[in-house]
């Protein structure tokens, strides 16, 4: 059963021997690690999962180390001296693995030989190594350790993932701490990793109050543009430790919060209490889900329709394309360069387009673009039947691009823009989600186009029009 669960950030820089002289910067976070790991020691735990949002990351599936033994070392932090070693819990990764494919939550396990045939990682990673540090100095040494890494999935599935661990634990009688690790926004100052954005220090104030209120439905309805504009790594931690506390009541405890170089560092603990018949909140977050996408699908214009029908039809046939109906036709009866961009759990799943149109309407060009984003986006595997239902789809038509002297002349929310270098082309939308700047535009579509920024190349720009 779960007899703890603690939301923990990660720097390096908390570990005295990295930190140095920035350790007075950040002393409120090392005492609230401190008291963490004391907490967690005092709850005897038989085994510690921790929650990463680092080690191996999938778009859409959860990972779980699978090795014999799990260690690793803070060596790429310049300490190869500052290392762990503990075992794992096989019954218990076994039961995670198990239970995660009956419910439909994709997790991989990742052994030695898997890792070393697909340039993953087998060993522990600095999003359990730091606060692992901590639990080890309050005397938890031996303990065996299961290692989880978050994937990019829904927060529905992320958070059925909690109540899995808990159901796992509970049916091996065993007594397990949860160590969500992950920092808050990184998003607070400037000079932090990334530029300041508003949104940072309103996202990680509205955690700390609502853990602090223990309340489970305003953390899991927080808007998706405050938590991506917030850059943060730990939220998705955070769900599926609230996950693991389903239908239980709970007592939380925020001990630190400080953002001191532009990255918020929060401590949190959660001690579990009996049964709580309003705190279920599953079947209401699978009603929500299915709601949104229902909006969604409402609110679709024609050509998105069009899309989206166009990639369900060849995916449901095997390979039929579907005919275009008459109101298409009359509607999309013009030849234009296209984009079709699907995206699912508001990540990208697959984007293919045409400057210029190929086919000779764009209910064709549509039709065919939809089809390549679901099945030829080199960058991901083939969307399957199963996952037609949680696709968002749009479609940018394009104007015809024209030649640009200077960047001066660009913007990056306005237009689009292609770059050339003899064969090398590159193509970067408008309007993308962290693309701000006509730089980073530019930087983008070069480095997609194997351009080295001091090469020769050309630049010419275009509009969209974005149906949704």
């Amino acid at each position: 059963m779960l007899v703890y669960g603690a939301l923990v950030p990660h720097p390096p820089l908390i570990v005295p021997k990295i930190g140095g002289d920035q350790l007075t910067g950040v002393q409120a976070t090392v005492k609230g690690m401190q008291q963490i790991a004391v907490a967690v020691k005092q709850a005897e735990p038989e085994t510690l999962v921790f929650l990463t949002p680092h080690g191996n990351v999938f778009a859409d599936a959860l990972s779980v180390l699978t090795t014999d033994i799990m260690k690793g070392d803070l060596g790429s932090f310049g300490h190869p001296d500052l290392k762990s070693s503990h075992p794992p819990d096989m019954e218990l990764v076994e039961g995670l693995l198990h239970r995660a494919k009956e419910v439909g939550v994709y997790m991989l396990g990742i052994d030695e030989a898997l890792a070393w045939q697909h340039e993953l990682s087998w060993e522990l990673d600095h999003g359990i190594l730091v606060p692992l540090y901590y639990l080890e100095q309050a005397g938890l040494r031996d303990i065996p350790v299961v290692a989880v890494s978050t994937g990019f999935i829904s927060r529905e599935r992320l958070y059925a993932f909690g109540k899995i661990i808990a159901d796992a634990a509970r049916n091996l009688n065993r007594r397990i701490a949860i160590i969500a690790s992950g920092d808050m926004s990184h998003r607070l100052l400037d000079d932090g990793p990334y530029s300041y954005h508003p949104d940072g220090p309103t996202f990680d104030q509205d955690i700390r109050n609502l853990i602090e209120k223990r309340d489970v439905q305003g953390i899991l309805e927080l808007p998706e543009v405050l938590v991506q504009n917030a850059g943060e790594c730990g939220y998705r931690s955070l769900v599926i430790l609230l996950g693991a506390l389903e239908g239980r009541d709970f007592d939380s405890r925020v001990y630190s919060y400080e953002g001191p170089f532009g990255v918020g560092y929060l401590t949190a603990g959660f001690t579990p209490g009996g049964a709580r018949q309003e705190r279920k909140l599953q079947p209401y977050l699978q009603k929500i889900s299915q709601r949104k996408m229902e909006s969604t699908r409402e609110k679709e214009s024609l050509p998105v329709s069009w899309a989206r029908r166009s990639l369900e039809h060849y995916i449901k046939t095997g390979g039929d394309k579907l005919e275009l109906p008459d109101d298409v036709m009359a509607e999309l009866n013009r030849a234009s360069g296209t984009f079709v961009t699907l995206k699912k759990d508001g990540r990208l799943r697959g984007c293919i387009g045409t400057i210029f149109p190929t086919r000779e309407n764009l209910g064709l060009e549509i039709r065919a673009n939809a089809i390549s984003a679901g099945t030829r986006d080199y960058r991901f595997t083939p969307v399957t039947e199963e996952e037609l239902e949680e696709l968002v789809y749009s479609v940018d038509v394009l104007t015809e691009p024209e030649p640009v002297k200077s960047i001066r002349e660009l913007d990056a929310q306005r237009y689009g823009i292609i770059v050339r270098s003899g064969p090398r082309v590159g193509v970067l939308l408008p309007d993308l989600e962290g693309v701000d700047t006509v730089e980073e535009q530019v930087r983008i579509a070069l480095q997609k186009a194997e351009i080295q920024p001091d090469e020769p190349y050309r630049i010419e720009r275009f509009e969209v029009k974005r149906y949704t």
